[in-house]
């Protein structure tokens, strides 16, 4: 089965044009199956983490946002304790005029700034939001232990 030009394209993109702390490697045998790495932005408390995510494109990509889910455990009030991520971009502000590299972004940046108003993991956006020191702490500890 071929792909879609346009999924041809992103991926030699990704490849070609990688974008800064982000590799999205496509698999051999499933073309729409990325393995996904992520560098923890500097300054937040997942610096110097490497984080493992999947992404995979629907066949309806571009008209459904890709699943994306992290593989290495994190302490952050918009992921679950599944990977499942919180973001808008992947719900209901999906516009087929974004890209996997966009998504990915988006993903980076929600490790710079965990939005606790809006969170997937309940007990930690209450623990960002009550003791944030520890919240913190707690997110570099995970980091430290699962993201290296």
């Amino acid at each position: 089965m071929s792909l879609p030009k346009r999924i041809v394209r992103e991926t030699e993109r990704l490849i070609s044009d990688p974008v800064p702390g982000i590799t999205a490697v496509p698999h051999s045998d499933n073309m729409r199956y990325f393995n996904v790495t992520i560098e923890g932005p500097e300054s937040s408390p997942y610096e110097n983490g490497k984080f493992k995510l999947e992404l995979f494109l629907p066949d309806e990509y571009p008209m459904v946002a890709p699943k994306v889910r992290f593989l290495t455990k994190i302490y952050h009030p918009n992921i679950d304790r599944l990977g499942r991520i919180c973001l808008d971009v992947l719900k209901n502000n999906w516009s087929p005029a974004l890209q996997i590299r966009t998504i990915l972004l988006s993903v980076q940046a929600l490790l710079s700034s965990p939005n606790p108003d809006d969170p997937l993991a309940n007990e930690v956006a209450e623990e960002w939001k009550n003791d944030n020191v520890h919240a913190i702490a707690t997110a570099r500890e995970w980091t430290h232990q699962y993201a290296n």
